[in-house]
C-alpha cells in the first residue's frame, strides 16, 4: 500500500456519496477512468454494470448503513484515501411555509450526514496517517438566498464546521477542503423538495416566479465534468485550500462582492437578480 503523498492514482481508494446521478456520478466516473479505485454510494443502487466504478448501498441519514459501507470498502481495499461528501438534497420555499420535518430532513442529509461520514472514516485515515476529505457544499452556502434559505443554511453550516475540522485534523496528516459548486446542469431540481406554491398565500406570486427562475438557472448550468476536473486537481494538490468555488464567473464573483459591499447594497443586488 502507499500513502497520499507517494501513491499513484491507481493506488488511491475513493469513497463518494450520492454517486447515482449528477455531480457525484460525474466525479465517480471521471476518477474511475483515471484508474482510481472508486466506490460510489446510493440509497438504492440499481444495476451498476454500466458504470466504471463499484456501487455500494448507503443512506447518509442512517448511521448503520454508513458503518457497513465504510467497513465494506476497508475489507476489500484495506484503506480509504479520499472521502467525497457529495450526497445532498435541495429544498426551496418560503421559510415560513416549509414544514419543519422537511427542514430537519435537509439538515440530516446535507449536514449531519456529512459529519457522520467523516466520523466513520477518520479512524481509518488516522491509522494511515494520511487522507483527504472533500465536502461538496454550494455557492448558495455563502449567502442567504430568497426561497432557498434553508438550503443555504445547511451548506453554510458544513462550510464553517469544516473550517474548524481541518485545523483539528492537521496533527494526524489528514486534509480537508470544501468545494462549492454554482449551478450545474443536473437533475437536482427534480429531486429537490419544493414547498408547494399555495393558492392565496402571501408568497404565491413571488415564490412561483422565483422557483421558475431557479430551475432555469440549473437547466442552463455548466457541465458537471467541470467539477470532476477540479476534484482531480485537488486530489493531486499537496496542500489543498480551505475553500474552492466552481461555476459561472458571476456566481463566483458574487461571493467576493459580499465580502466588501455594504449589506443593504448586496441585498438589493440579490433582490434585483431574483426579480423581487
Amino acid at each position: 500500500m502507499c500513502d497520499m503523498k507517494h501513491g499513484k492514482s491507481s493506488d488511491k481508494v475513493v469513497l463518494i456519496t450520492g454517486a447515482s446521478s449528477g455531480i457525484g456520478k460525474s466525479i465517480a466516473t471521471y476518477l474511475s477512468e483515471r484508474n482510481f479505485k472508486v466506490y460510489g454510494t446510493s440509497r438504492s443502487p440499481k444495476d451498476s454494470s454500466n458504470n466504471p466504478f463499484k456501487f455500494i448501498p448507503l443512506d447518509v441519514t442512517k448511521k448503520e448503513t454508513i458503518v457497513t459501507a465504510v467497513e465494506s470498502v476497508v475489507q476489500k481495499e484495506g484503506r480509504i484515501d479520499v472521502l467525497i461528501n457529495n450526497a445532498g438534497v435541495g429544498i426551496t420555499g418560503p421559510i415560513e411555509e416549509i414544514p419543519e420535518a422537511e427542514i430537519k430532513r435537509a439538515f440530516e442529509t446535507n449536514y449531519f450526514g456529512a459529519l457522520n461520514m467523516i466520523k466513520n472514516v477518520l479512524p481509518i485515515m488516522r491509522s494511515q496517517q494520511s487522507g483527504l476529505i472533500i465536502n461538496i457544499t454550494s455557492i448558495a452556502g455563502y449567502m442567504g438566498l430568497p426561497y432557498r434559505g434553508i438550503y443555504s443554511a445547511t451548506k453554510s453550516a458544513l462550510e464553517i464546521t469544516a473550517e474548524a475540522y481541518r485545523m483539528e485534523l492537521k496533527q494526524f496528516g489528514i486534509k480537508m477542503t470544501n468545494v462549492a459548486p454554482g449551478d450545474f446542469a443536473t437533475n437536482i431540481a427534480s429531486g429537490r423538495y419544493h414547498a408547494p406554491v399555495i393558492k392565496g398565500s402571501p408568497y404565491e406570486k413571488v415564490y412561483g416566479s422565483t422557483l421558475k427562475l431557479m430551475n432555469e438557472h440549473v437547466d442552463a448550468g455548466k457541465d458537471p465534468e467541470l467539477m470532476a476536473k477540479e476534484i482531480l486537481k485537488i486530489i493531486h494538490t499537496s496542500e489543498p485550500n480551505v475553500h474552492y468555488k466552481v461555476g459561472e464567473r458571476l456566481q463566483k464573483i458574487s461571493v467576493k462582492l459580499k465580502a466588501f459591499l455594504p449589506d443593504k447594497l448586496y441585498e438589493k443586488m440579490l433582490m434585483k437578480h431574483y426579480k423581487l
